[in-house]
């Protein structure tokens, strides 16, 4: 009978080494939704932040509301729609539908209770410097008779109150709608049911106060205006008693879905999936906490939901609208203006073309100015010497310069070519106006690629120079909107390296036409290979901290969600790589972990701008490698959307990037918190002989666009 010893191979056998963790532990993970609602605390706290201005302050609580609803129409909605098809699939953290709609139910009450505590120390704040928030009921007699001239002259003829009864159905309740809830009675002694909606179309505040009140030193007065019409019911009633009136918000399902497929016309599709948003299933109804349930019944009734879906708040019930407040004209409680810097070393002499010749340009936005993109796109449009412009369009908002420059190329015989991406959400109005205009011009328009979203930012011109061709391209992280490059951190390179002039020609190639290429050269391209190519180069950095040598790698990203990403972080750090993650938003890797992502770091900078810049930076022994581009890691991004990531090469901007912009993230103990391994945030602590450190604040003071010369 055989040993055991000889059983198991004997002395020379291999011995199995130790099982390692498992990296698909649901505990390693972070839910996805619960991640982002963590986002939108970090937005509040910039709301209740004392240090900074006061309007400010209020614009933060106002995008918090607009960040609110998106979550609701779009993520909440899906995880319903996930319930209702009886989907048991679970992610990374096996939490399921119904188990993540109750947590996020209990985080969100939680947030927005204080949130509304917030708005009530702005608005006792605003009262301090002139600004007065005021209730209806706060209002002198003088006030009460301006307000109800103003609802006399403007917001009357515009209200359409309507009936439901056995003769008239439940009338539609449109997204986002904010609404009155009428009960009245009728001579006869019967009590019937109305609906107003209260217009957008008209100011969401009243104000109470004559034009030149700040500068004689008057108090700015305002009032909700779903209050006037409150006060003012009964002539929208003649004859009637009003019993009751309650106002209600309703958010509904608001993620389209087209079916590319059997669309003749993807133009059309899009535009009405667009037109049917606001037909979607409702999954949120806020009321006021003194709401009747006889009132709530009939909603909740004739809205076809439970009460999962009703949420009483105290307080107005669209905090969106405090976006009208922080737009007032008082400059002493806003944040300094600045003027981005104009592009440095541009001679009177030479035009954009010989500057890109002589060197690589990097343009950081909004510390740099936006303009020299739109100027490249001119300069182009008149250059006789210019033949071709090919460009993607994914948001680029209703006034949009860029595509001005394409119209006007395309009137001075250039070829252009535009991709406009229409499946950009809630962009999509906009994206079909542009390209029905550039179609009636005459530029060829193309719609995008079944089944995914072109999400790349990529503009190339193709330039006549002697007897040769020259491409000059410009590649960014962020979109090529005007406004939001004021607004958002994003990076720009205008190059006209061979190698990626003719990857960015492949790539329209493969955009506008049918391409089976699986390389691009120096860009990585999803779906095509960026994730493939990815994920090598962080094996390489651990390869190199296995054989010994120093790794590491920093990842600044909007979200991190992508599960293969995330296990080969945990590798990455558990091989001893240090990494250092700047996440601005969703991130699903725990932190912090002993033994598994204890080299890891995360960090979320929540500021004046939206951080939106993506910059992957790989330390690889030395021989640094950074990339720029579009895609966050979430599987979207890596599986279901083309996407680009493009190099920055020259010596002098690495430096710039890894010195000037990432170390300097790395750096803020002001605008910073960090991530802990139960999937909260904490402010990045500041030692004592330390200096305050607000690395956008830095970057304002700091800005200049770079060259690689």
């Amino acid at each position: 009978m055989a040993s055991g010893k000889a059983k198991h191979g004997g002395k020379n056998a291999k011995e199995k080494p130790p099982a390692g963790p498992n990296l698909n532990d649901p505990s390693l993970y972070v839910n996805r939704e619960l991640s982002l609602l963590e986002f939108q605390r970090r937005v509040l706290e910039e709301a209740q932040d004392p240090s900074n201005p006061l309007l400010e302050r209020v614009k933060f609580l106002s995008i918090l509301g607009s960040n609110l609803d998106e979550f609701f129409m779009v993520r909440v909605a899906g995880l319903y729609s996930q319930l209702e098809s009886g989907a048991v699939e679970t992610g990374p953290d096996a939490m399921t539908p119904a188990e993540q709609l109750e947590a996020i139910r209990e985080v969100y009450e939680k947030l927005f209770a204080e949130a509304h505590k917030c708005r009530k120390e702005l608005f006792a704040e605003l009262k301090k410097h002139g600004i007065l928030m005021l209730d209806w009921e706060e209002l002198s007699d003088a006030q009460k008779e301006t307000a109800t001239r103003f609802f006399e002259d403007v917001i009357y003829p515009v209200l359409t109150p309507l009936a439901f009864d056995p003769g008239r159905p439940f009338p539609h309740i449109s997204n986002l709608s904010l609404n009155l809830a009428v009960l009245v009675r009728h001579p006869n002694g019967e009590e019937r049911f109305a609906r107003i909606k209260v217009p957008d179309t008209i100011p969401q505040i009243i104000p109470l106060h004559k034009p030149p009140s700040r500068r004689s030193g008057r108090p700015l007065t305002f009032v909700w205006v779903e209050q006037v019409i409150q006060a003012n019911l009964q002539a929208l009633f003649p004859g009637m008693e009003i019993i009751e009136a309650h106002p209600f918000h309703v958010t509904r399902d608001a993620d389209i879905a087209i079916q590319e497929l059997e669309a003749e016309d993807l133009l059309e599709s899009v535009a009405e999936s667009v037109r049917q948003r606001r037909f979607g299933a409702v999954v949120r109804l806020k009321v006021p906490k003194k709401m009747p349930d006889s009132i709530l019944e009939i909603l909740k009734t004739n809205l076809e939901i439970g009460d999962d879906a009703v949420y009483r708040v105290e307080g107005p019930l669209a905090l969106v609208r405090l976006k009208h407040i922080a737009s007032l004209d008082r400059p002493d409680l806003k944040d300094a203006p600045f003027t981005p810097a104009p592009l440095q070393g541009l001679s009177e002499e030479e035009d954009i073309f010989a500057a890109i010749r002589r060197g690589d340009i990097l343009l950081h936005h909004p510390f740099d100015s936006f303009q020299p993109v739109i100027d490249f796109l001119r300069a182009a449009a008149r250059d006789p010497n210019v033949l071709a412009i090919k460009m993607t369009l994914y948001r680029v908002g209703p006034n949009a310069p860029v595509v001005e420059a394409l119209l006007e190329a395309n009137a001075r015989g250039k070829q252009v070519a535009a991709l406009v991406e229409l499946k950009a959400r809630f962009d999509e109005e906009s994206n079909i106006e542009w390209a029905r205009a550039l179609e009636r011009e005459g530029v060829h328009v193309v719609y995008g690629l079944v089944g995914v979203k072109v999400h790349c930012k990529v503009a190339m011109v193709v330039r006549r120079e002697g007897q040769k061709i020259r491409r000059y391209v410009h590649l960014s992280t962020g979109n090529y909107n005007a406004v939001t490059a004021q607004l958002y951190t994003d990076i720009g390179l205008f190059t006209c390296d061979e190698e990626i002039g003719a990857a960015c020609t492949d790539l329209f190639n493969y955009l506008t036409g049918y391409s089976a290429r699986n390389d691009y050269g120096k860009l990585l391209v999803a779906p095509v290979n960026m994730r493939e190519k990815f994920e090598a180069l962080i094996r390489r950095e651990i390869a190199i901290a296995r054989s010994g040598k120093p790794a590491h790698v920093i990842f600044k990203m909007n979200a991190l969600v992508d599960p293969r990403i995330i296990r080969l972080l945990y590798e990455a750090s558990m091989a001893g790589v240090k990494v250092d993650l700047l996440c601005r938003g969703i991130c699903c890797l725990r932190p912090g972990i002993a033994g598994i992502s204890d080299n890891i770091r995360v960090i979320s900078i929540v500021g004046r701008f939206l951080e939106h810049s993506r910059i992957y930076w790989f330390r690889n022994n030395g021989h640094e490698e950074i990339l720029l581009g579009s895609a966050d890691l979430m599987p979207r991004n890596l599986n279901r959307r083309v996407e680009t990531l493009f190099p920055v090469e020259k010596p002098a901007l690495i430096r710039h990037l890894r010195d000037r912009v990432l170390a300097i993230y790395l750096k803020d103990n002001v605008k910073a918190r960090r991530m802990k391994k139960d999937g909260s945030y904490e402010r990045v602590p500041r030692k004592a002989d330390e200096r305050p450190l607000d690395a956008q604040a830095y970057l304002l003071q700091t800005k200049c666009s770079r060259t690689s010369t």
